[in-house]
């Protein structure tokens, strides 16, 4: 059975509408995402005899896959999507998802059914399926803030990989096939670099960024993009300015704490540029309408705090337009996050010291009674008496303990460090962070880093909630910097075109210089950060309480309740700032809440 709640962008008429059937009637598709070069494919297809009776890209898919195979085809496409094919012919059920993750597909066994949807509550209309919550799946949630594919949430269903296609045939398992992988791309790329001087290479990149925006603005409906301010977003809005007849409607999301907020620098560049622009200031009471509605939307427990303004600032937009652009991939194709380069200096001056005298040095410290310190932090100035205030010094012997630079990049990206210690009974499942074989194919420290947020963070964390909180309001969110072409040439540019003079994403701040006065975007990151830490402490606090009472953890049992209250008293005192860890255990109470009604 095949079920569908279409978003019409192309072609907006009934001519397509979903499930589609093929002209020659043999297959039959559900389709989700847009194929953007779909024009040149269609004028091949007119060609070789094909007739069409619309003008969406579904039926170009559908019709491609009828002359050429899903196979041969779907490697042509340009776009994002996941689709399901049913061959009427050969009774075959294909499953695909686009290259970089960015639109999902569960799938699923239930007796000797095969549950496949884009959302997990879609798999809730199959009488027999019993969902259970799969508690190691939970643990991995409750490191890395989301679920890294191809777990989800519950026993037995699982995310389609990026890149890969899942084959159904009746009394045989299900068969996987990969058309594309970011770790291959990768390793090829570093295997053959550009060979170009860098204005070259600057002037191919911008060309190919061009022509993939160019693409992502083609839509029969109101088009606008997300701005924040930062180099990504900026550099997305200005190619696509310079490419339209008329101001492009931006739209931003602004925070009264100082520190949080970008949108002062998003005002700015949508004014230079003359963008028509949009802005919202987002205040505890918006969180607060908010956070009922977020298990809804993102189906399993998600908690990086940034879907709040995500969603926000999908729905200002929405009010405007159906289709907005995005800046996402930027940081992790051209080097962008501040903490890759921290990473790497920090263990690069630890590797100095032998690890027998890190570890001897990490077990005094840890030995030291949590008073002590911070009496010891209040005699002593600048940052490290700072930290010791803080009660910091458990993290400094932590990082001293540390075996690998890689190592040290999965304890700075961890939530809670010991997930099994906190959801009783679980195994946490070994995710890419863990996958030694790739030092060797990418020898270079922050390339690897790189290569492990394109193929985990990036498709079940950034993309995950851009989709999702864009699609709960009806909006079609659309990334140009993941265009695969895009994402192929970066890895063969010269690791000196994404960090030089100590600053990643060069390639890009060129490009971006051609448009904007550098004074615009030549600031420290802020990121799409959110004063969670505050609010907790104050209008959330009643909510988060309810969620966290001991009582409701040990009679649910999905936590072990001592932990958490203590995080929870120490960061309602100001002793400490846990509020990544309590948001992860929040979100997947108020998801559990929800789930039982």
């Amino acid at each position: 059975a095949f079920g569908h709640r279409r978003l019409s962008i192309i072609d907006v008429s009934s001519a397509g509408r979903q499930p589609m059937v093929s002209g020659d009637g043999r297959y039959v598709i559900n389709y989700n995402g847009e194929v953007y070069n779909y024009s040149e494919l269609r004028a091949e297809l007119e060609g070789k005899g094909r007739r069409f009776r619309g003008t969406s890209d579904t039926e170009v898919i559908i019709e491609a896959i009828s002359e050429w195979g899903v196979r041969d085809t779907v490697p042509r496409f340009i776009g994002m999507f996941a689709f399901a094919l049913w061959d009427r012919q050969d009774r075959v059920l294909t499953l695909v998802r686009d290259r970089l993750g960015i639109k999902p597909l569960y799938w699923g066994l239930c007796g000797g059914s095969l549950l496949f949807g884009s959302e997990l509550k879609a798999l809730t209309a199959h009488p027999g399926w019993q969902p259970e919550v799969d508690r190691n799946a939970l643990a991995s949630f409750l490191r890395h803030g989301y679920i890294p594919g191809p777990h989800s949430i519950y026993n037995g269903v699982s995310k389609l990989q990026p890149g890969q296609m899942l084959t159904w045939r009746a009394g045989r398992g299900p068969e996987f096939s990969c058309y594309w992988d970011i770790r291959a791309v990768a390793t090829a790329g570093l295997e053959d670099p550009v060979r170009m001087a860098d204005g070259e290479a600057v002037e191919a990149l911008e060309e190919l960024l061009l022509d993939a925006v160019k693409r992502r603005m083609v839509a029969d409906v109101p088009l606008g993009a997300f701005l924040s301010g930062g180099i990504d977003s900026s550099l997305v809005v200005s190619l696509m300015q310079a490419q339209s007849d008329h101001p492009v409607k931006t739209f931003s999301i602004g925070f009264h704490e100082q520190g949080f907020d970008e949108a002062r620098f998003a005002k700015a560049v949508a004014a230079h540029l003359g963008t028509d622009h949009t802005e919202l200031y987002l205040g505890p009471n918006h969180a607060i309408d908010l956070i009922p509605r977020l298990p809804e939307w993102f189906d399993e427990p998600f908690a990086d705090s940034s879907q709040l303004p995500t969603a926000l600032v999908s729905q200002l937009a929405r009010r405007q337009v159906t289709v907005s652009l995005s800046g996402d991939g930027g940081d992790e194709l051209f080097a962008g996050y501040e903490h890759y380069l921290l990473c790497d200096r920090t263990w690069a001056r630890l590797a100095l010291v032998p690890g027998p005298l890190r570890r001897g040095a990490a077990g005094l410290m840890a030995s030291l009674p949590l008073n002590l310190t911070r009496a010891v932090g209040s005699l002593l100035p600048g940052e490290l008496g700072r930290q010791l205030r803080r009660g910091r010094l458990q993290r400094l012997a932590d990082s001293l303990r540390i075996a690998s630079g890689d190592d040290f990049y999965r304890r700075i990206i961890s939530h809670w460090q010991e997930p099994e210690l906190i959801v009783p009974g679980a195994v946490e499942p070994k995710s890419r962070l863990w996958d030694e074989d790739v030092c060797a194919e990418i020898p270079n420290f922050i390339q690897r880093m790189q290569y492990r947020d394109a193929a985990q963070y990036l498709p079940d964390d950034l993309l995950t909630k851009v989709d999702r909180a864009s699609m709960a309001f009806g909006l079609e969110a659309r990334v140009p910097l993941l265009d695969h072409r895009v994402v192929e040439l970066a890895w063969r540019l010269p690791f000196a075109m994404k960090v030089r003079d100590g600053k990643g994403k060069w390639a890009l701040r060129q490009i971006l210089g051609k448009y904007l006065p550098k004074a615009l975007f030549e600031r420290p990151k802020m990121g799409f950060g959110v004063p969670i830490h505050t609010w907790l402490r104050g209008p959330l606090r009643d909510w988060a309480e309810d969620l966290l009472a001991e009582g409701r953890l040990g009679e649910e049992g999905f936590f072990e309740p001592l932990p958490i209250r203590q995080c929870w008293r120490e960061h309602l005192s100001g002793q400490a700032n846990w509020a990544y860890l309590l948001w992860d255990i929040l979100a997947f109470q108020a998801w559990h809440r929800h789930r039982m009604g």
